[in-house]
């Protein structure tokens, strides 16, 4: 390893070691720290009441889709998707998967078993290449394609929360949501890290 690798991955074991958010989630179960957005989001609005059917998009490692399964019934579905390998979690069905690819979207609609969608969670985002450019737009089309899944699937009325990454495409997203949602609120949780570029749009109550 050389010098520069060998620094950048000791500068992430030492924010790793130091980030309280990390201490929590290993302290209460959760798969990783990133459970603390949405449950900083869910105790400000109470995203899960109601609700009985959750799809989590890009669901791996799990955390996300921990907090959906202790916050609905046992009788509800929790639906993940995720084109990564991920570990059992009782009482939710998990699908191995690339979203963007037609078979998996089929797969994830039978799963549905018919059943309209109350709430859908996406912390999804592409693989990196570090070419600003070409990562914003790869980020946007996943919420693209996020937002186009809430048109066909979620219920009236039903919210939708997605991970978006602030660049050339953010305002275009926002107005897209605003065509399908009555409301879209930026939240910038505590625990998204303040260098990081990500923000979530919590869109409320789709139109029809």
């Amino acid at each position: 390893m050389d010098n520069k690798k060998n620094k950048t991955s000791k500068a992430w074991i030492n924010r790793q070691l130091n980030d309280v958010y990390v201490n929590m989630a290993q302290k209460a179960g959760y798969r990783s720290r990133a459970a603390y957005k949405l449950l900083e989001i869910d105790d400000e609005v109470n995203l899960f009441k109601n609700v009985q059917v959750v799809v989590d998009l890009g669901c791996s490692p799990g955390s996300w889709s921990q907090v959906a399964c202790s916050k609905v019934g046992a009788n509800s579905l929790v639906i993940g998707v995720d084109l990564l390998e991920m570990a059992q979690i009782i009482n939710h069905h998990f699908i191995q998967g690339d979203f963007t690819n037609e078979i998996t979207l089929n797969q994830l609609i039978d799963s549905l078993n018919g059943r309209d969608v109350d709430l859908i969670i996406s912390d999804m985002a592409p693989n990196l290449t570090g070419i600003k450019g070409i990562d914003q737009a790869r980020s946007a089309y996943l919420v693209e394609l996020v937002l186009d899944f809430a048109a066909n699937y979620l219920k009236v009325d039903g919210n939708c929360l997605i991970k978006v990454f602030q660049g050339n495409e953010f305002n275009n997203l926002v107005k897209q949501a605003k065509s399908i949602f009555r409301q879209v609120i930026i939240k910038k949780p505590k625990a998204s890290r303040s260098e990081s570029s990500e923000t979530y749009l919590l869109c409320k109550n789709k139109y029809i």
